[in-house]
């Protein structure tokens, strides 16, 4: 299996070209999350791909930082964003680690399909919590692999080896519901819109 940015960027173009899968909650996700912008505020977004939900959300906030640990995507994203005449969004290659975002500097933290694909998920959801001000929110949307159908679970190792799939972390809803409470957050909003995957709002 690749490194988690190698793995990203030999995939970003192939990224860039796939199709949401269910479109109908990928868009209630974007209603339910514009709900809480407001627009004073900074936005922080990691692993955020090619940027097309930072896209959607940047007219409804201030500014919005969004991040990934592909230098590939990020120059899609940018190029897009560039097309789209969006001004508000700068772009920054890393991990919430190696950026380090400064203490209560955002008012919402967007980590959208990306928690499970984390090695240290507690360190994401601490500095994710560190990064916020007091009342801000942490936005998710996480496949719940523990839930994935068995066979998808037996073929994930096989696909890890032929280089086809990333590290992933197999998580069920109460475990990361239990990480994010754990870590001082509260739960303002869940919707399980499939049996693998959930949508959470936490506050700060």
């Amino acid at each position: 299996m690749k490194d988690a940015k190698t793995f990203w960027e030999n995939s970003a173009q192939r990224y860039a070209k796939s199709q949401i899968q269910d479109e109908a909650a990928y868009r209630k996700k974007l209603e339910i999350t514009q709900q809480y912008l407001q627009p004073d505020w900074s936005v922080l977004e990691f692993g955020c791909g090619t940027g097309s939900t930072a896209m959607v959300h940047a007219p409804y906030v201030k500014e919005v930082l969004a991040t990934d640990i592909s230098d590939n995507m990020l120059a899609i994203a940018a190029q897009k964003a560039k097309d789209a005449e969006i001004n508000n969004i700068r772009f920054q290659q890393g991990t919430l680690e190696s950026i380090n975002p400064p203490v209560a500097s955002f008012d919402a933290v967007l980590g959208l399909n990306i928690l499970h694909l984390l090695e240290d998920l507690d360190s994401a959801i601490a500095i994710s919590y560190e990064s916020l001000k007091p009342g801000g929110v942490f936005i998710s949307s996480t496949t719940l692999v523990k839930e994935l159908n068995p066979l998808w679970r037996m073929l994930i190792p096989v696909m890890q080896v032929l280089n086809l799939a990333p590290f992933v972390k197999r998580l069920s809803k109460e475990d990361l519901l239990a990480r994010l409470s754990n870590t001082g957050f509260s739960i303002d909003y869940i919707w399980q819109p499939a049996t693998e995957s959930v949508f959470i709002v936490a506050r700060k």
